[in-house]
């Protein structure tokens, strides 16, 4: 079976193709490397350079390859910009899937997974976070990604393709083989910013707001290990081929650690005393977002196998320390 990894470049998508190739699939991936890093493509799989905003450009990798299904990755995923930039992640968010929807279905191709995210839902009535739950986002970002799941919905009543949404919370931690990683420019996820203090890349690691109604006043969140993320994707693709009808799904440890939690984990793994600053609050950020994951558990089977907040920035440092500047671009 050949999939199409769209953004297989990039953090997620990367450690997806590597997870398909071990898994005995065939990969053909399509990245534009806005964000992602041609060294972190699996030597295995076949790359296409290109925008999906571009239809001759997905046309042509679907006129070459026999594509089974799609694996959607390619979206543009900051918060803080897509506030200060919106036009740019509906143009990039939104038009990259219609011109990607629209050259499926010319190509008669039935099944994509979709990478969308717990930004649907906005401020949380209740913890966990249930996929029922209404979904207000609060940002751009997370109001682009929730068009793209009815731009599924709609598309699939209309021309038959099946979807499975995934929507996760903080992805982390990087491959077992310490081949590939986290590289965001710039960085603005927790535990890689952490995690540049021990690599001498900042002097202390900022905590915004230590007032929050939590156990220690800092903000609480759910971390997904990358790998129990890109097995996830393989599940539910092999969901809708067995004839699994369209689904949303999130993906959770189900368990939150505060930010100064995860401040002393990294200590206690790298060493480095990391000093902390408290800074004011960020607007919009909740005081805590834990995913329920049952139903991805009863119903595709996923189980997370890196679920300790330990295991998870062991593997992230042992990428950092020795990558310290990322991937060469």
């Amino acid at each position: 079976m050949t999939i199409l990894v769209l953004g297989g470049a990039g953090y997620i998508g990367s450690h997806t193709v590597y997870e398909l190739i071990d898994n005995g699939y065939d990969v053909v991936i399509a990245d534009n490397l806005e964000t992602g890093y041609k060294a972190a493509v699996h030597p295995k799989a076949r790359f296409y350079q290109g925008d999906i905003r571009n239809r001759d450009f997905i046309d042509s990798v679907f006129d070459q390859e026999k594509i089974d299904g799609v694996i959607h990755f390619a979206a543009n995923s900051l918060v803080g910009e897509s506030m200060t930039k919106p036009l740019k992640y509906y143009d990039n968010n939104l038009c990259g899937t219609k011109v990607l929807l629209e050259s499926m279905v010319a190509h008669d191709i039935k099944y994509i997974v979709f990478s969308s995210t717990a930004a649907t839902y906005g401020e949380p009535e209740r913890i966990p976070i249930m996929e029922e739950d209404r979904t207000y986002p609060t940002n751009c970002y997370g109001e682009t990604k929730l068009s793209m799941e009815k731009m599924f919905k709609w598309t699939s009543l209309a021309h038959g393709m099946k979807f499975v949404s995934l929507r996760y919370f903080n992805a982390c931690g990087a491959h077992k083989s310490g081949q590939i990683g986290e590289a965001h420019n710039p960085e603005s996820h927790l535990i890689p910013l952490i995690l540049q203090v021990p690599n001498g890349k900042r002097p202390e690691i900022s905590i915004f707001g230590d007032d929050y109604d939590t156990k220690d006043g800092t903000c609480i969140r759910d971390y997904i290990h990358v790998t129990d993320l890109s097995q996830a994707h393989i599940l539910a693709m092999e969901y809708l081929v067995k004839g699994g009808d369209n689904a949303i799904f999130n993906l959770g440890n189900g368990v939150g650690f505060t930010v100064n939690e995860v401040i002393e984990t990294a200590r206690k793994v790298t060493g480095h005393p990391i000093p902390a600053k408290v800074c004011p609050r960020r607007a919009g950020d909740p005081a805590q977002l834990i995913a329920s994951s049952q139903k991805a558990r009863d119903i595709l089977g996923w189980k997370p196998q890196y679920d300790d907040l330990e295991t998870i920035i062991s593997s992230a440092w042992n990428w950092h320390k020795n990558h310290p500047n990322g991937f060469d671009k």
